[in-house]
């Protein structure tokens, strides 16, 4: 009987389904392109800020019931095990669910527009959310937001391909999603605009900003009316700006700049020592997480997300961070509360590097503002300790410092001042926000040429999110642009076979090579031409005599850049390809050239 209603329930599901996804093509038939669209940008937005819904909640009620199993079963040091067990359940879940396979972090979603023409794998648009929930809810030390945005991408890649949209399409709803994702977390929806238009897209139009705008506006609302504000990060007690606290600002956005740097060398830096790591699976995340739970026994506020501690350090008694650690008795000493601020705030690189690196899942998006609020507070409590100017507004600098490590870090200072001026409920610091922001940005520009999100991919040669030339280039699959069907010849082959391909095929040149197919070099049909047109001289000379060696070589593993590098230089319009020491084909300029023109046209948001 049990089956039976299973069964029933899986047939009305699937019918339900169906319904649905043929009143979608028939809208897709009556409506024009455009309007289409904008009615894609809301589907995806509210499906995007659900799963920002589950997460966000699932996440604020394991903090609240961590809370609670401190308080009231005496039991203060149990929110160390949790990460524990959270990191263990995600690589579970990936080894037995997603077969061992994951792609972390929204580096993944720049890898997608720049080499996959927008397309995110069907399985992101659940596996981020589970994964994270559990790495992230149960006190890992990371961010929800960059697997938010993953999902949000995921979503928009796939309704796309689902309803057979264009790749331009699929990418402007790709950047729909990552859209709706920021706005519906942060209750953020120009910031989530900003971010979907200064990281993910690096080319387009005025009239794409439209269905992002929908999309962000959308996720934002949902968010809203189902999350409570307790669940989001929002500040009530910012004061106004004093111009005369300028010069601390600018220090803030100075020490921002070089503490994004330092967040981002060492998480590298943990995340490669991990990478490198003998043991796997539940080894190393028995190790990883372990070491994560010290680092929490001692300083419990790296516990999950944490934005209650940011919000704590904002309000009128930041001493209640010391509650419930071995400081606690110590809470009164302001000097004590600022160590353990400043201890904590360095320490956070590791701790998201623990996380993720031991195999859990999240991003730097939180531990972002987590610093920058952190480093705020910082500032602001030891200009005022040592009397060195009038008391300078904590709270303020708290809110500003999180904008310049999130400018700094993602190299994204637009996101970074509107982003904050959202959450706090207004724009009385637009200016110090600008202030702080461009400042870390350019302090962190100039020592690290990438946003710490593309770096290692940069490193790979896999994407450059600010060139577009490059990106283009980044997106040419070359070697299936190689020309494998030349006729070739060897050295003991006589002239007149030499004479016969030129003369019965389209091929201007010819690959001698021997019998291991290494190339030996080339007969070249504009160099050639004066000799195989001569009887007497094709009688009496060799092949030998005929070869030339190519202008330069392109290695089957060399980057496009060098590819292009090597055409230049050259000045040859074709040049053949050597794969593992063995003679492969040609790649010709016209072809790269031609794909590059299409591929253009094709990346353009309009």
């Amino acid at each position: 009987m049990h089956n039976n209603k299973a069964s029933l329930f899986k047939i009305v599901h699937r019918n339900i389904l169906r319904r649905i996804e043929n009143l979608i093509f028939l809208l897709k038939d009556k409506l024009s392109e455009r309007h289409f669209l904008y009615f894609a940008s809301v589907l995806v937005a509210i499906t995007c800020s659900l799963a920002v819904i589950v997460l966000k909640s699932f996440a604020h009620n394991i903090f609240l019931l961590a809370n609670d199993i401190n308080v009231y079963l005496k039991l203060p040091y149990i929110n160390s095990l949790l990460p524990i067990l959270g990191i263990l359940l995600t690589v579970f879940v990936i080894r037995y669910f997603l077969n061992n396979n994951l792609e972390k972090g929204s580096s993944k979603i720049l890898y997608a527009v720049a080499k996959k023409g927008g397309v995110v794998p069907k399985k992101q648009m659940y596996a981020q959310i589970i994964t994270s929930s559990l790495t992230v809810g149960l006190g890992g030390s990371a961010g929800l937001e960059s697997p938010i945005v993953i999902t949000g991408a995921a979503f928009g890649s796939n309704f796309a391909q689902k309803y057979h949209l264009s790749q331009k399409d699929r990418i402007l709803l790709l950047a729909c999603g990552v859209a709706a994702g920021i706005g519906a977390a942060f209750n953020a929806p120009i910031a989530g605009v900003l971010f979907a238009i200064e990281v993910v897209l690096t080319d387009a139009s005025i009239s794409a900003f439209i269905p992002i705008i929908i999309s962000a506006a959308t996720g934002a609302l949902v968010s809203t009316i189902v999350l409570s504000r307790d669940v989001l990060l929002n500040f009530e007690q910012i004061q106004t700006f004093d111009y005369k606290n300028t010069p601390f600002y600018i220090l803030l956005g100075i020490l921002a700049g070089f503490a994004s740097i330092y967040h981002a060398r060492n998480f590298q830096k943990v995340e490669k020592f991990f990478g490198k790591f003998k043991n796997t699976g539940y080894r190393k995340a028995i190790f990883g997480a372990s070491i994560l739970a010290i680092m929490i026994f001692f300083f419990p506020t790296l516990f999950g997300e944490g934005y209650e501690s940011i919000k704590t350090l904002s309000s009128t008694n930041p001493s209640v961070l010391l509650d419930n650690t071995l400081l606690g008795n110590f809470k009164h000493n302001e000097w004590i509360l600022l160590g353990f601020v400043g201890v904590t705030m360095l320490l956070k690189a590791f701790a998201t590097g623990l996380t993720l690196g031991s195999g859990g899942n999240g991003g730097n998006f939180a531990p972002s503002l987590f610093v920058g609020s952190y480093l705020g507070f910082f500032v602001a409590k030891i200009v005022n300790l040592i009397g060195i100017s009038h008391q300078l507004p904590i709270g303020n600098f708290v809110v500003v410092g999180m904008a310049g490590i999130l400018s700094g870090l993602f190299h994204a200072p637009l996101t970074a001042i509107f982003l904050i001026g959202e959450i706090t409920g207004g724009y009385d610091l637009m200016v110090p926000l600008m202030i702080v922001s461009s400042i870390s940005f350019a302090v962190s520009k100039q020592f690290e040429k990438h946003s710490m999100d593309v770096k290692a991919l940069v490193d790979k040669g896999d994407v450059f999110t600010s060139d577009k030339d490059k990106n283009i280039l980044q997106s040419i699959d070359f070697y299936n642009l190689v020309q494998q069907n030349y006729k070739t010849l060897y050295l003991e082959s006589s002239v007149e076979n030499v004479v016969e391909i030129f003369s019965t095929t389209e091929q201007k040149v010819i690959p001698i090579i021997d019998e291991h197919k290494s190339l030996i070099g080339i007969v070249d049909f504009e160099e050639v031409k004066a000799i195989i047109f001569n009887p007497y001289r094709v009688k009496f000379m060799s092949i030998n005599e005929l070869k030339s060696q190519p202008k330069e070589l392109i290695l089957f593993e060399d980057k496009p850049e060098k590819i292009i590098k090597l055409f230049e230089t050259s000045k040859a319009y074709i040049l053949p390809v050597i794969h593992k020491g063995k003679y492969f084909g040609f790649l010709s300029k016209i072809d790269v050239l031609e794909s590059y023109r299409q591929r253009l046209k094709e990346m353009i948001i309009e």
